[in-house]
């Protein structure tokens, strides 16, 4: 894969606690999605938050991880569903840091061994370049089902 370079903007206007960020994808595919503290740390009340824009990256990366892992061994999935939950917790003498990724995946692949789906599992864990940018700070933990 070529090297990839993708942008965001973000305007932020106010204080922290009471001021509010919109952020923009540089494609043009979000625009201006609000966000402030209380959508980050309590209620989103409709508003985005910097760990739920992670979620949805690496959610995206591993069911990307994982259907190529599927492909190259010759049964591509059907269906993949893939739930990323970031956790942002206090660390000590660190601050907030984002401490963890849970993935809970679901995959509809037919003829494929239960064996041979937590090989590929793995090996789109090992692959994803979500997780392993979350493994400096934190840890991943992948739950998978293969569907029948």
């Amino acid at each position: 894969m070529p090297k990839v370079e993708r942008s965001a903007d973000v305007i932020w206007e106010g204080n922290v606690a009471r001021g509010e960020g919109r952020v923009t994808a540089e494609t043009g595919t979000f625009d201006a999605l609000p966000f402030s503290l209380p959508s980050r740390i309590g209620q989103a009340a409709g508003k985005t938050s910097p760990e739920e824009l992670l979620a949805a990256a690496h959610a995206g990366c591993f069911a990307m991880s994982l259907a190529g892992e599927l492909t190259q061994a010759g049964t591509p999935p059907e269906r993949l569903h893939v739930r990323a939950t970031v956790i942002l917790d206090e660390v000590e003498n660190a601050g907030h840091r984002i401490v963890a990724s849970e993935l809970r995946a679901s995959a509809r692949v037919p003829g494929l061994s239960r064996e041979d789906f937590d090989r590929a599992v793995d090996q789109a864990d090992a692959g994803c370049p979500f997780s392993a940018l979350v493994k400096a700070s934190g840890e991943v933990t992948v739950r998978a089902e293969l569907e029948s």
